[in-house]
């Protein structure tokens, strides 16, 4: 018995196509990720300056904080004065994901002690 030679000619192109999908694929989430990480660093570093500058403040101190929210391109969602504590939770718009909006929040909490 003779075996025949198949032609296979061109299967590696198909192989090469199918794993640059999925490299692509990978990619696309790993960017999302670094996006989500990048969005709630800038989230928590808005939330301390406004806490801190909200307890610095003499007699408006969610205004100021809402100042300093703004200022570095978060909303102010909360502020919470107890006495000399002011507490905070900010959000920033996060990456932009197909079909989806995202904002990612952070709190935090300054004052004396």
């Amino acid at each position: 018995m003779r075996w025949r030679e198949r032609p296979d000619g061109g299967s590696a192109t198909v192989l090469v196509v199918a794993m640059a999908g999925v490299l692509m694929f990978v990619m696309v989430g790993l960017s999302s990720v670094g996006g989500l990480v990048a969005a709630q660093r800038r989230a928590q570093s808005a939330a301390d300056l406004a806490a801190l500058g909200g307890a610095a403040a003499l007699d408006d101190a969610c205004g100021e904080a809402g100042r300093i929210a703004a200022a570095n391109s978060a909303a102010l969602d909360g502020c919470t004065v107890d006495g000399p504590e002011v507490a905070v939770v900010v959000s920033v718009a996060g990456p932009h994901l197909p079909g989806r909006r995202v904002r990612v929040s952070a709190e935090a909490r300054a004052g004396p002690g």
